[in-house]
């Protein structure tokens, strides 16, 4: 059997995912990384895009915006990647009605946003990058295979 990669997916309201995969690409602020068994000791912040590990010639993609990963081995040589991210979301998880709801709030929030009266503007940013990244990952994985 290959090595594998332990990878757990938190964020602040549950754990998302905790899986042995074979590797993971992650969206990192400095540009896309891919973390393969072995990898070297690394912490580095997240940007908003996707998540997807490899298992058993699967994809399985996370809609993820904000956060860090921290990479590192355990004591048993196994390396651990751990994902803590201010939203994760499996793509399974985006329905059709999310993703209406999503451009529909995106556009409000968007209007209100332009309101430079609001104090709440990290709030609506927030929200506004949570909404659209939904919507672009779903777009980008429509027509690819990957695992439920």
């Amino acid at each position: 059997m290959s090595k594998q990669l332990k990878l757990k997916i938190i964020t602040p309201e549950r754990l998302v995912l905790e899986e042995m995969v074979d590797q993971v690409s992650l969206p990192t602020t400095l540009g896309e990384i891919t973390v393969l068994p072995n990898h070297i000791p690394l912490i580095t912040s997240l940007t908003s895009g996707d998540v997807v590990a490899l298992v058993n010639g699967e994809y399985v993609p996370m809609a993820v915006v904000g956060g860090f990963v921290e990479i590192k081995k355990n004591g048993d040589d196994v390396t651990l990647v751990a994902v803590l991210a201010d939203f994760a979301e499996h793509l399974s998880e985006i329905t059709d009605d999310k993703i209406e709801k999503a451009k529909t709030k995106a556009e409000e929030l968007k209007k209100q946003m332009e309101n430079k009266e609001h104090v709440d503007y990290e709030h609506f940013a927030l929200e506004l990058e949570r909404s659209l990244t939904r919507v672009r990952i779903t777009d980008k994985w429509k027509t690819k295979k990957y695992r439920k």
